[in-house]
């Protein structure tokens, strides 16, 4: 049963049986008569098709959300009993916003002091894609904003207050200010996340709130692009502090707190409503929140 609901959880992931069979690794007909036998035995039908996969019926996305639920304590309690026989060991999986990245280090080096023999991986995720992830058990934990829309069935751990600044060379106009407003910045070339991401829809709403309309220069949801652009002397963009002093700036750029108003966005952990919580994700939450104090002097 538990394979099935795994085959189940694959294709609610891809929408296509050939790849939730290649996923699974099992033919396409395996995984068809394992969902046709969950079909039998449930006495209902949980998938439409057609041609191709065409969605689930309403009481297949209530069988897929209880197969999520069954398999999430079943990984769960499989890393436990592996836990007590080998002591910590085995893979964490964190998705996090592309602005916290810089400080998933601290967190990390605290964890593996404790805990060498752990496995992480980390993805760069947009805010959407993160609570989609933890969803569908692609992730075991989540950071990303909470103050800006739901966190889904997920719990929460605060962890700082992003604050923001103005990110341009030395010469630029405004630059040599010691802060600047928001509606200043809106007057400036600006180089500016993608529309898709969540820190570009706060920044949108924060100059809608000061009475200001931005049509940036240009827009791309990579920081490296972002930077490099800038080196040209001719943009400038709007980063989060912690982001831009976790990030060694090039000397030929500078770094100015955004003013009037103050505005901040809650960043935080989040990981699975699950008891017991699985242990390794146990160990890196009780490391966030030993990390909070210092997150929160550098924000």
């Amino acid at each position: 049963m538990y394979e099935k609901f795994e085959y189940l959880l694959a294709l609610g992931r891809e929408k296509h049986f050939g790849r939730a069979a290649q996923v699974c690794g099992v033919s396409q007909p395996n995984l068809s008569a394992a969902i046709k036998q969950l079909e039998l035995q449930f006495g209902v039908i949980l998938v439409d098709r057609g041609a191709r996969f065409m969605g689930f019926t309403a009481e297949g996305e209530r069988v897929l959300d209880w197969a999520r639920s069954i398999v999430g304590d079943f990984r769960a309690m499989t890393a436990e009993i592996e836990s007590m026989k080998q002591g910590y060991a085995g893979h964490l999986r964190i998705a996090a916003i592309p602005t916290s990245l810089p400080i998933l280090s601290r967190l990390t080096t605290a964890y593996w002091e404790r805990h060498p023999g752990v496995h992480i991986s980390i993805s760069s995720c947009n805010s959407a894609e993160i609570l989609a992830r933890l969803e569908n058990l692609e992730t075991d934990i989540g950071i990303t904003y909470f103050d800006q829309e739901s966190v889904g069935r997920n719990a929460e751990v605060p962890l700082y207050h992003e604050r923001y600044c103005l990110i341009g060379p030395h010469d630029l106009q405004l630059m040599d200010r010691p802060t600047v407003t928001w509606e200043e910045v809106a007057t400036l070339p600006l180089c500016l996340p993608a529309a898709d991401m969540q820190n570009r829809r706060i920044y949108d709403r924060i100059f809608k709130e000061v009475g200001v309309t931005v049509h940036p220069v240009m827009e791309t949801n990579d920081f490296m692009v972002r930077i490099a652009h800038l080196r040209t002397g001719r943009l400038a963009t709007v980063m989060p502090r912690i982001k831009a002093e976790g990030w060694s700036l090039p000397p030929e750029l500078a770094s100015i707190p955004i003013v009037a108003p103050e505005v901040s966005a809650l960043v935080g952990l989040l990981y699975p409503k699950r008891d017991p919580i699985p242990p390794l994700t146990a160990s890196l939450i009780h490391e966030a929140r030993q990390l909070v104090p210092v997150l929160t002097a550098m924000a």
